[in-house]
């Protein structure tokens, strides 16, 4: 069809008959008659030249956080014979990712590749789709332009944004060595999980001899055994709570449970995750991130019965991570019941919005229940943090942690 360009020419060609006409000048009627069909003529050609194309895009990456940037490759194969004219190539795009990315191709060779890029800026995080890609014909003139060609489609998931913290001091004091190991104890030497070959300078003590008498050779039993520390890390999801998508308060917490999340899985976690539709379920770091990619608020009211399901998982060296807002009273007494089934506690409180956005009389109360709940919590056994939504986890985090290291080092 005729571009903005071609519809512009006929109506000069047009004007030019008209002014042709009364002055009766032939030459300028020629003219005239001219410019009015090169629309049609170029018509004509893009139909003509409809050429056959293979078109593949490349991500350079399918998944990234937010601030990074992906780049976008498209490769164009003519399988005609005869060059290609210009095309213009649009990859659409989310709003959330930015403008479609508009290209322009020169004559692509019969059998000939030609490669063109653009780069992806990943602004927030969720799963996106890429594409599809559309080809227009055009033209050397730009006066009419025809689709010949829809490429596909590609995934592309930005992660929430991720902290850089240490998960140290989350397990179980007494249940184990190290951060991602739980030792267990038999009851008797006569019980043992597994043997294993002698090495010099094991204890003599602990030779397996029946196995040496069938063997011939020097086993040491293994009084033990060494299973993962396990973690389960609660989202509240409520937008009655948080807000909605997009919201402050709601991506800080889905940020901060990411945070927490793959600190305890690199520290050698056995990771759940819960929210307030969706029971805990084991993840690893990278389901736990595209997990909370596609995150969306839930239209739930209550908490207590997602916190009260938290007893399936609940063990005595399991440490428990509950993200959410500033609970009600009746919330903190269900969340120190609950804990009770747990070992390590930890609940991160995240204020919706800033606080400096709020009446002066809504942030007070909000203030007020945050501090109600930090106390009461903290005198259960919980580490009780509090964020602000345009705050940092990694803040709170450390000046925490290196307050109570100080104060375990005291002396007295």
């Amino acid at each position: 069809m005729p571009t903005k360009r071609g519809w512009a020419a006929f109506a000069a060609g047009l004007g030019l008959w008209a002014t042709a006409r009364l002055i009766g000048s032939r030459d300028l009627h020629m003219i005239a008659t001219g410019v009015a069909a090169l629309p049609f003529l170029a018509i004509l050609f893009v139909r003509w030249s409809n050429p056959r194309l293979d078109v593949h895009r490349h991500l350079s990456a399918v998944r990234g956080f937010p601030g990074s940037r992906v780049h976008a490759t498209l490769t164009l194969e003519n399988r005609g014979r005869i060059t290609t004219s210009f095309l213009l190539l649009e990859d659409t795009l989310p709003s959330a990712l930015g403008k479609p990315a508009r290209m322009v191709v020169t004559g692509v060779p019969p059998r000939c590749t030609q490669k063109v890029s653009y780069t992806i800026h990943c602004r927030h995080r969720g799963v996106y789709t890429v594409g599809p890609l559309v080809v227009y014909l055009s033209d050397p003139f730009g006066l009419a332009r025809t689709k010949v060609q829809a490429g596909s489609e590609s995934e592309l998931i930005v992660y929430p944004e991720v902290e850089d913290i240490e998960a140290k001091g989350l397990v179980v004091q007494g249940a184990g060595t190290g951060e991602a190991a739980v030792r267990r104890l038999h009851r008797s030497a006569a019980e043992f999980y597994t043997m294993r070959a002698y090495v010099t300078g094991d204890d003599l003590r602990r030779i397996h001899w029946p196995s040496v008498a069938r063997t011939g050779e020097l086993m040491i039993r293994q009084d033990e055994s060494t299973r993962r520390s396990s973690a389960t890390v609660f989202l509240d999801t409520r937008a009655a709570v948080l807000g909605p998508h997009g919201a402050p308060g709601f991506e800080r917490a889905v940020s901060i449970a990411a945070t927490i999340g793959r600190a305890l899985s690199r520290a050698g976690y056995s990771l759940r995750l819960g929210t307030v539709d969706t029971p805990p379920t084991s993840v690893s770091e990278e389901v736990l991130l595209e997990t909370l990619a596609s995150t969306v608020p839930s239209r739930a009211k209550a908490v207590v019965p997602a916190l009260t399901g938290l007893r399936n998982s609940a063990l005595a060296d399991t440490t428990l991570v509950v993200v959410t807002a500033p609970p009600l009273a009746t919330e903190i007494a269900v969340m120190s019941r609950v804990g009770t089934g747990f070992g390590r506690r930890l609940a991160l409180f995240v204020y919706p919005v800033p606080l400096a956005s709020m009446p002066v009389e809504v942030a007070a109360e909000l203030e007020g229940r945050a501090t109600v709940a930090r106390a009461s919590l903290q005198r259960a056994g919980w580490d009780v943090y509090l964020i602000h939504a345009d705050g940092k986890l990694a803040e709170t985090w450390h000046v925490t942690r290196k307050t109570k290291l100080q104060v375990t080092g005291t002396p007295s």
